[in-house]
């Protein structure tokens, strides 16, 4: 290749890698996968080795990151805040192990760490005199950019260390490294809420957060779920470890919240099986990880190897395989949910990735794929981490066809054929047609969910098989089901319908709130159902209720009390209870009595984790029946939450805010209290 084209190569891998780098980390919505921008980036480091003349000042090799962007205030670090060389095979390990050896024989009797290598934002954050006074993002690893107010909001920030009364010292000025990131469990539900509030969803996790910090109105990052992991000491005015086990093990004890299963091997073979078994157990880790950081124990002995380029030379980012591959996006599908959300798919060529062959893939909503310009035909990348649901991250535009088309939102229900509608300052698009067969099978299931009804037996197929057979055309008609009717269909026998029939026949003991809550009424869950249960005490009173009443009722918004009024004076929605009530599924609210009234009014619960001798549902029932209000997370406002075994991550946020937690054994002397 003659030096022209040398050059040419070089500018070419320049601009692509500071593209994709600002997409990273200033757009927040990356193209392609970090493992193919390694390979970019390590293309262009190997170019600029065998052709010095070639190397830029401007050139990434030559950077850490991207400059602040507009609107922060630039923070210079005390020290670089570095990134780390990738290795991606064991012989790789081995070979950088080999180098530093070479530059130090310390290096061959030395001990490692093996950490998680966190996929969030990197931020810096200073304490004078054992209080937070700034926290800064990575920026260029120089320079970053003030979010001071932003990481205040993140509760798992420490404001002060120590956080407990244990004799520890703090030097009187402290900046520690860490990662802001949000727990795939905590991102799941953020976009459910936000899905069924017909918002905007997010695409991941890291994103998510990073845009959240980064955000110029602090009250908006303070509505996302974002929690703190830190993991090593930047700079201090004062004693501290001299090693990065020792190093964790004290920030942990000053309160600062560290990553789990941080291990010490005496070797590099060791670290290899380290890695194997975070490689093994990486889908059971609550946040997103994409490899594992391997760092000498001895932190003077790492300083003194010094820094070549971008990376100390005394750690090493060892990669997972590859979770995110590209494919063709044959079609994009779309699914009627039982509220009459219209959400799209992808229809895929089918894919391994992560251990998985995947054949359709998340394409969030209809906005999503006009934003990323995702386009039938396209080749796009496929990220599954986990138990996650596969998810299209965007289209390999630099491989589309000429002849591909922008993708055109539908007109019409795909199935019912009826015209959609999209809610004013919504993103959700509705099928609004009430008999729509694909609405009317997940409404059948959800009715008759454990949750809702619970109608033991009738799942998805059975609410199939009843549609295609013409035996309902509603759930009232479940009601009007006689045992000889199912007998001859497939799967069923005489004892078996019978046992449907008797389920069925049983749910109509089932109480009001269920009932409101099994309607699919949009925005209408089990808490705003006992909120409306409670209120009126009977179906006819919700049904005479004005929009403006609903409003009033607390935890009722003017969004939800409209969709609730809009349903319950829909025709066919009249039409339906109508049905209900000639087929005696008419439940009244159960009242408390005067003195339950008084034992538990005005108080607010929260349920978490397995109780010993009673179900959620019984729980909820007690609170309810003597007065309380159960919601269905974690706030400043909540007074109790009820914890059982596995209570999960609302026992964390309780003790966040102070909330506080009982058992079932001191939730039953409430109940007795006077």
């Amino acid at each position: 290749m003659v030096d022209s084209e040398l050059a040419a190569k070089a500018k070419s891998l320049r601009n692509e890698i500071r593209k994709h780098t600002y997409l990273y980390y200033i757009e927040n919505a990356p193209i392609i996968s970090d493992y193919e921008f390694d390979q970019l980036f390590r293309e262009l480091v190997e170019l600029e080795r065998e052709h010095p003349e070639l190397r830029t000042p401007d050139s990434p090799t030559q950077r850490v990151g991207v400059a602040p962007v507009e609107g922060f205030e630039r923070i210079p670090h005390p020290a670089p805040i570095l990134s780390l060389s990738n290795a991606y095979d064991e012989q790789e390990v081995y070979a950088w192990a080999e180098r530093i050896g070479k530059l130090d024989e310390r290096v061959q009797s030395a001990e490692f760490v093996v950490e998680p290598k966190l996929d969030g934002l990197t931020v810096v954050l200073h304490y004078e005199g054992g209080l937070f006074t700034r926290g800064a993002t990575r920026g260029d690893g120089d320079v970053g950019e003030d979010i001071t107010p932003n990481l205040r909001t993140v509760r798992s920030l420490p404001l002060r260390i120590p956080l407990t009364d244990k004799d520890i010292r703090v030097p009187e000025r402290l900046v520690v490294r860490g990662e802001a990131i949000i727990y795939l469990e905590d991102f799941r539900k953020m976009n459910e809420a936000l899905e069924q509030a017909g918002e905007r969803t997010y695409v991941n996790p890291r994103n998510t957060a990073s845009g959240a910090l980064r955000q110029l109105d602090s009250s908006l990052t303070a509505e996302r779920p974002i929690r703190l992991l830190c993991y090593a000491i930047v700079d201090a005015e004062g004693e501290v470890p001299g090693t990065q086990i020792e190093t964790v093990e004290y920030l942990q004890e000053l309160g600062f919240p560290v990553p789990d299963g941080i291990q010490l091997c005496s070797s590099i073979d060791e670290v290899i099986r380290e890695h194997g078994h975070w490689v093994e157990t990486r889908n059971q880790l609550p946040y997103e990880a994409d490899g594992v950081v391997v760092k000498i124990n001895d932190l003077e002995l790492s300083r003194s190897l010094g820094v070549v380029g971008k990376d100390p030379r005394g750690a090493l980012a060892y990669k997972f395989p590859a979770q995110v591959v590209t494919t063709e996006l044959i079609e994009i599908g779309l699914n009627v949910g039982r509220t009459g959300v219209i959400t799209p798919y992808a229809i895929l060529e089918p894919v391994e990735v992560g251990g998985v062959t995947v054949r359709q893939a998340t394409l969030h909503n209809f906005d999503f794929i006009a934003e990323k310009d995702i386009r039938e035909g396209d080749r796009v990348y496929i990220k599954r981490a986990g138990d996650v649901i596969p998810y299209v991250i965007g289209p390999v535009v630099e491989s589309r066809s000429k002849k591909l088309k922008p993708y055109s939102m539908p007109e019409t229900c795909p199935a019912c054929g009826e015209p959609l509608e999209q809610v004013e300052a919504e993103v959700a698009v509705f099928c609004v047609n009430p008999a729509c067969p694909a609405q009317l099978v997940r409404n059948i299931e959800h009715f008759a969910s454990r949750g809702a009804m619970d109608i033991e037996g009738l799942g998805i197929k059975l609410a199939e098989m009843f549609v295609n057979e013409g035996l309902v055309q509603d759930v009232a008609d479940l009601y009007a089901l006689e045992s000889e009717q199912l007998e001859d269909l497939e799967g069923f026998g005489e004892k078996r319908a019978q046992n449907l029939i008797r389920a069925i026949d049983a749910s109509r003991q089932q109480p009001l709130s269920r009932l409101l809550s099994a309607l699919s009424i949009r925005n209408v869950g089990s808490t705003v159902a006992g909120d409306l249960a409670r209120h009126y005490g009977s179906l006819d009173r919700v049904m005479d209720a004005t929009q403006d009443e609903l409003e009033q009722i607390e935890g009722i918004g003017e969004v939800v009390a409209q969709t609730i009024y809009d349903w319950f004076h829909s025709p066919a929605n009249q039409r339906l209870l109508k049905k209900l009530r000639s087929v005696d599924l008419w439940p009244e609210a159960q009242m408390p009595d005067r003195r339950a009234a008084q034992t538990l009014e005005g108080l607010t619960f929260v349920l978490t984790g397995t109780l010993p001798s009673m179900t959620r549902d019984e729980a909820r029932q007690k609170i309810e029946i003597y007065g309380g209000r159960v919601t269905g997370s974690v706030s400043s406002k909540t007074d109790y939450l009820l914890a059982g075994s596995s209570p999960g991550s609302k026992l964390d946020k309780a003790s966040q805010l102070g909330v506080k937690v009982i058992d079932e054994a001191q939730f039953e002397d409430l109940l007795r209290s006077e």
